[in-house]
């Protein structure tokens, strides 16, 4: 799991483009990066809605997409070239090449899947904080084989995370393997094994296994 994250500032991933910049703001970007291009109007009704929409999903992608938004009342010979008909347009790029589309409005859901399917394609996984975070929501949701997976390959990239060792500890606590769960707690850097976090699961583990001895 590679978990390459990017601290890219949101101004540089969302910048408004012309007929005149789209060659580098478009095409010579997309070699680094897939870039959505939103065609747009002060008029277009659906364009207010999902211009804002298409800029949170490229803000949470954290530099994996990149967004340039062209006003077709301004800025018309792009969008004819590209046989844009109706807006809102939305076209992505990679490598120099036009990759996916769509026309009119689109659900939050929708807009998501275009933008991760975008990020996938620039050979990205999730970034650490997500991979994180994921992995404790399938503790929630009663998926512990998946979370210890999700942990286990967290900490093949840093080894020595303590959120990641704790979740872990806590799927194993959770399956009812304590030994394990310890196990796992003992992975953590010298100096560090009183954090908080490791502190908490430990406790856990401890009542756990005291209710187990004490029996029904």
């Amino acid at each position: 799991m590679d978990l390459n994250l990017s601290t890219k500032p949101k101004e540089d991933l969302v910048k408004d483009g012309s007929d005149q910049t789209f060659m580098a703001d478009v095409i010579e970007a997309s070699m680094e990066a897939p870039v959505i291009v939103d065609f747009w109007a002060a008029w277009c009704g659906p364009c207010k809605t999902l211009g804002p929409i298409l800029e949170k999903e490229v803000a949470a992608a954290r530099g994996k997409v990149r967004m340039v938004k062209i006003d077709v009342d301004k800025n018309q010979m792009v969008a004819s070239q590209l046989r844009v008909q109706s807006i809102p347009a939305v076209y992505a790029f990679f490598q120099g090449q036009p990759v996916d589309a769509f026309t009119g409005a689109q659900t939050a859901g929708q807009v998501k899947a275009f933008v991760e399917r975008l990020a996938a394609m620039a050979g990205e996984e999730p970034g650490l904080e997500e991979a994180l975070t994921a992995a404790e929501e399938m503790i929630e949701e009663g998926d512990l084989a998946g979370a210890v997976e999700t942990f286990a390959a967290i900490l093949a990239e840093e080894e020595g995370n303590l959120r990641a060792i704790a979740g872990m500890a806590r799927a194993h606590l959770s399956l009812g393997e304590y030994d394990r769960a310890k196990g796992i707690l003992a992975l953590a850097p010298k100096g560090k094994e009183g954090d908080a976090l490791i502190a908490a699961v430990r406790a856990q583990i401890e009542l756990a296994e005291a209710a187990q001895k004490a029996g029904p």
